[in-house]
This record gives structure tokens, C-alpha cells and sequence, in this order.
């Protein structure tokens, strides 16, 4: 392991996504299989999809001013809304995460799929246990990425045979979606979720002519499809527990974020507009997101040639993961580190700033492309859940805020009470 904080890579040596193991091993031999989706993509391949899924999203509403983001800001509402309506029927101590997940995975599912479900909804409810246990079994730093013949043992085995069985059977569903939606003779436009989108895209390159209708493909569209659902829930609904983890341990820092929220909104619904003149609530979220590194090795990438990084040769072809956890959590660079506080993240004159060293959608060309959606996400449910309740541990216990580490660092289940801070949820 090499530590390079303020490395940052010149040229095109590292800007490949390593294939992990996990994900294609498959059969009685493993073999490399080529990279589809987002997430793995590389080449011309991934430039194509990163440029569609940015500017479908930007449709959508993921951009900074303007009508389309107000459109978004209504979508995201209505999980908000909904989650707080939730909370607000807890009567005892529990574990936000179900309503976290049904609430904000909604909104998800909305702009990926075009579709809800309820609560109750047996394909959703296991597209949820497929979604949290293939997080936890996953695991970039697994053992079995690094040592493939790992599989052959019972208990890779099984943990191959869940994630094999689950992807086989998300595509099942996905596919119905994309069959329902040709039916109903939708998909000639760019729509309002990402199905619609690739479904225009994927006729107006057929009928282009031009030859590269081969990245709209049945596989890749399913890839694209899973990247897009799991990066868009897990990263924020795992930020999201952590947040209120956080806020629940650090009651002094809670109260100030909701003298902060009280005087601002006076009574009206949070907006995004809002952010700019809550400084304190973002750099409150902003500390969460480094304390927590929700993806704390990052994802791997690989070597495109060989290059050098702090006085190792590195090889062409060899994997290279980008440790998020040292960067946030280094002294030098953040005083106490694991001490939560927000000030970090202001200016002597209580501004909000983003030091250099703040990456929690990572850097680079492989930056995030959903990071936009993400603070937006993360702002609208995490801000207006702490003005609508007080949390605290129940009775005073102690919160364990250690976690388990999967592909994400996810919070143990643990439940918190959450008392209204009104006499209706405005």
C-alpha cells in the first residue's frame, strides 16, 4: 500500500476501472468478462454511457438553476414527505432504515425505472434484500477479488452463488419493465426516467446508421440498469443513517442545525435553494460524508500502462484501489479526525467550504456522475428530518458507530427515537 493524499494521476495511467472478480466469475473456470454497465465500463465504451447518463440526468433536473431542477426537487419531495410521515407514526425506538430505504429508493426507482412500488410489494421487497445483502457479500477488498481460486471453497461457494442467482434474476425483472414499457409504445422520446431514455437513444442509433448502436445492447442496458439503482440508493440511504447516527451522538450539534433550519424556514417546507443560506446544516452533512466514508477504498481501478506512484513501479493491468478512508480520516489534513465537527467545513465568517481534501464522490474523470443527484438527495431528506424531529438514543444509550464494510461502510441496525419537534409535520 502506498499513502499519496494529494497525489493526483497525470495522463491516462489510472483512469481504467479494474473488472472485479466478484461480479463475473461464473462457471467452472473464471474469466474476465468485458466490462458493462457504468461502474466497469472502460474505453470508448464508457465515455459513451458516462456522456448519456449525464446529460439523461441533467434532463431530468440534475442541474444546478433552472425549471428541470425545480421538477426534480418535486420528485425528491415526494419521498420526503412520505419518509417523514413514516417516522412520524413511530411510537417506540426503531431503526429508521426500512422507511429510509422504501422512501428514498422510491425516488430512485422513479427516475431509473419509471416505476414505485408499495410497501408491501413482493418484487421491490426483494429487490431490497438483494440490494442490502449484496452490499455486505460483495466487498471490494474481498478476499475472493484478490485470490480468485477462492470460489471452489463452500463458503465462497455460496456467497458466488447468491450474487450469480440475484443478478440473473434483477435482469428477469428488468427485463418485464422494458418489455411493459415497449408495449404501452413508450421510449420514443427521452422521457422522464432512464428506461425511456435508453429505449430513444438505443432507436435513434439504429436508425442513425452510423455503427455504434453496439453499446445499446440487451446486457448492457441491464448493467447500466443495476449500476444505476444500486449506486443511487445505497451510497446516500447508507449516508443518510449515518447522518442521523451522528446527529442522534452529537445533540449540541444537533440543536444547532435546527436553530439554523428554524430560522431560515419559518414554518415552510425545505427547498433546495435553501442550502445557500444554511451553512452550519451543510457543513453538518459535509462532516458526515468524511467521518463516514461510505465508500471508504473507493472502487478499483487499473493500470492503462505502466506508470510510477510514490517511488512503486506499478505494472500495466494491475489493480489499483483508491483508499477514500486515509484521505479523509489523515491528521495532517483534518485536525482529530475521528472527533465529528462541523466547522471544518466553515470559514471564519460561518461559510460553507469544501477543502481540497473533501472527495466523497471521489476525483477525477471516474468522478461520480450522479453527484449533483446526491446532494440534492442527501440535503433534502437529511435536512428536513432533522427540523421535523429530535433525535436521540433511546434511553440514553450508547450508539455504536463502528459499522461493517461491504462495498459501503454501512451502519450496524440499531434503533434511535425520533420525537416531532411540532404538533403536525409541516
Amino acid at each position: 500500500m502506498a499513502s499519496a493524499p494529494g497525489y493526483e494521476p497525470r495522463g491516462p495511467g489510472f483512469y481504467s476501472r479494474q473488472v472485479s472478480w466478484v461480479f463475473f466469475v461464473k462457471g467452472e473456470l473464471p474469466q474476465r468478462s468485458p466490462g458493462l454497465g457504468l461502474i466497469c465500463a472502460e474505453g470508448d465504451l464508457w465515455k459513451d454511457q458516462r456522456k448519456f447518463v449525464s446529460s439523461s440526468l441533467k434532463t431530468f433536473g440534475m442541474v444546478r438553476f433552472g425549471p428541470k431542477r425545480d421538477k426534480m426537487e418535486q420528485r425528491i419531495a415526494v419521498g420526503v414527505k412520505e419518509c417523514v410521515e413514516k417516522l412520524s407514526r413511530l411510537t417506540s425506538p426503531s431503526d429508521p432504515q426500512p422507511a429510509l430505504l422504501h422512501c428514498l429508493g422510491n425516488v430512485v426507482n422513479s427516475l431509473v425505472f419509471g416505476h414505485t412500488w408499495s410497501e408491501d410489494d413482493p418484487t421491490w421487497l426483494w429487490l431490497q434484500h438483494l440490494q442490502e445483502e449484496g452490499t455486505k457479500l460483495i466487498g471490494v477488498a474481498g478476499p475472493i477479488n484478490f485470490l480468485p481460486f477462492l470460489r471452489v471453497f463452500p463458503e465462497y461457494k455460496k456467497t458466488m452463488r447468491f450474487l450469480m442467482e440475484g443478478k440473473e434474476k434483477t435482469h428477469v425483472v428488468y427485463d418485464n419493465m422494458i418489455r411493459e414499457r415497449k408495449k404501452r409504445g413508450e421510449g420514443s422520446g427521452p422521457g422522464d426516467d432512464m428506461i425511456d431514455a435508453f429505449l430513444a437513444e438505443m432507436s435513434r442509433r439504429q436508425a442513425s446508421g452510423r455503427g455504434d448502436e453496439g453499446f445499446y445492447t440487451v446486457s448492457q442496458f441491464h448493467h447500466l440498469l443495476a449500476d444505476l439503482f444500486g449506486a443511487g440508493v445505497d451510497t446516500t440511504l447508507t449516508t443518510l443513517r449515518w447522518f442521523l447516527l451522528f446527529m442522534a451522538q452529537n445533540p449540541d450539534v444537533q440543536t444547532r442545525v435546527q436553530e439554523e433550519l428554524d430560522g431560515v424556514l419559518q414554518g415552510r417546507p425545505l427547498t433546495l435553494e435553501d442550502a445557500a443560506v444554511l451553512p452550519y446544516t451543510e457543513a453538518t452533512l459535509a462532516e458526515t460524508q468524511r467521518i463516514r466514508s461510505v465508500v471508504p477504498l473507493g472502487i478499483p481501478h487499473g493500470a492503462l500502462e505502466d506508470t510510477e506512484l510514490a517511488g512503486y513501479h506499478i505494472p500495466r493491468g494491475a489493480m489499483l484501489v483508491p483508499l477514500q478512508w486515509a484521505v479523509h480520516m489523515d491528521p495532517k489534513l483534518w485536525p482529530e479526525p475521528d472527533r465529528f465537527n462541523p466547522g471544518r467545513f466553515l470559514t471564519e465568517d460561518d461559510r460553507f467550504y469544501k477543502p481540497e481534501a473533501f472527495i466523497p464522490f471521489q476525483t477525477g474523470k471516474r468522478i461520480c456522475v450522479g453527484e449533483e443527484l446526491g446532494r440534492m438527495l442527501l440535503f433534502l431528506f437529511g435536512a428536513t428530518i432533522v427540523h421535523q424531529f429530535r433525535v436521540s438514543p433511546p434511553d440514553g444509550a450508547p450508539l455504536d458507530l463502528e459499522g461493517d464494510v461491504g462495498i459501503t461502510l454501512t451502519p450496524r441496525p440499531q434503533s434511535l427515537l425520533f420525537t416531532a419537534r411540532f404538533e403536525t409535520t409541516r
